[in-house]
């Protein structure tokens, strides 16, 4: 199917924006069936607000420090270790992946 540029009005801001021929395509593509009701401005916002007031954020990642449990070297994880597993360094981690073969 052939898409061309449409202009659409953010129900938000009442302004204008252009939902293009890409755009649609990828629509299509993933099986989305609406058009866009809102601007790319308005949808971040929209999105900024709902993630601060869920308590989810973009801010920095709360990191925990571990010693790896297969080389030793001090180094920091993104979750809190629960002290029944083992826990590796990316390096380590990356080794131990490979080696299984789980495609992860």
């Amino acid at each position: 199917m052939e898409y061309e540029d449409k202009t659409l009005t953010c129900q938000d801001c009442s302004q204008p924006f252009v939902f293009s021929a890409d755009d649609q395509s990828f629509h299509a593509m993933k099986g989305f069936t609406n058009e866009p009701k809102r601007c790319t401005n308005c949808r971040q916002s929209r999105r900024n607000e709902r993630n601060s007031s869920s308590g989810y954020s973009q801010g920095p990642r709360e990191t925990h420090p571990v010693v790896c449990a297969e080389c030793g070297k001090d180094t920091t994880v993104p979750f809190l270790p629960r002290g029944d597993s083992p826990v590796y360094c990316s390096d380590c981690f990356s080794k131990r992946r490979a080696s299984a073969g789980t495609g992860w």
